[in-house]
């Protein structure tokens, strides 16, 4: 009889964990984050990593980032009121060209500090389902780089929208200056200077 109580129990309990919704079970922002972090600085220590060239380097850690990162959402609130002005076919591109352009200014960041450790701080709520999650890079010289994440929930998935490098958030910096472009220049003339850019390959 005892035997069947608990087989029981354990029938119930697998029940109640199918039917919870998923995002109970889903990492915090804080978490999500880390685990990505940590999952890049473990790879770029090992000796395979180390022996390649920078732009190898660059895509292997790209295929971590995409893990994290919302490039779709970043990119609509870069062009902010500006996205509208782009067919869908553009809208589509820019994505595309922005998250090459970002993925390239990160991940160089990120291997900048190769041999220094990242310390996470407190997270912080801005709005409803969005949040600020802190990160330290601290260097050799015992000094500390702040290499801040904004994040948003979708789905009971947290993903990264901007990142805020030494107080400089990538998203308003580039909506100045994509702004700035637009308010001369069509979303076309945008998009080839996108594509210059992601065509100039980084030194190895």
């Amino acid at each position: 009889m005892k035997s069947k109580r608990i087989g029981l129990r354990i029938i119930i309990l697998l029940v109640v964990l199918l039917i919870l919704p998923v995002q109970v079970f889903a990492a915090g922002a804080k978490d999500t984050v880390k685990g990505q972090i940590d999952k890049m600085l473990a790879k770029m220590q090992t000796p395979e990593f180390k022996g390649l060239q920078k732009d190898a380097k660059l895509t292997e850690i790209s295929t971590i980032i995409n893990e994290v990162f919302d490039w779709q959402e970043l990119s609509q609130r870069t062009l902010g009121r500006e996205w509208k002005k782009f067919s869908p076919d553009q809208q589509k591109e820019f994505v595309t060209l922005f998250e090459e352009l970002l993925k390239g200014i990160y991940a160089d960041r990120i291997l900048a500090y190769t041999q220094e450790k990242i310390e996470f701080g407190k997270e912080t709520e801005l709005k409803k389902g969005r949040v600020e999650v802190e990160s330290y890079i601290i260097t050799t010289d015992n000094k500390k780089v702040p290499l801040f994440y904004r994040m948003t929930n979708k789905n009971g998935q947290w993903r990264v929208y901007d990142v805020v490098i030494e107080g400089v958030s990538m998203v308003k910096n580039y909506r100045g200056q994509f702004r700035q472009i637009l308010s001369k220049k069509k979303p076309e003339d945008l998009l080839q200077t996108l594509r210059d850019k992601v065509k100039e390959k980084p030194a190895s």
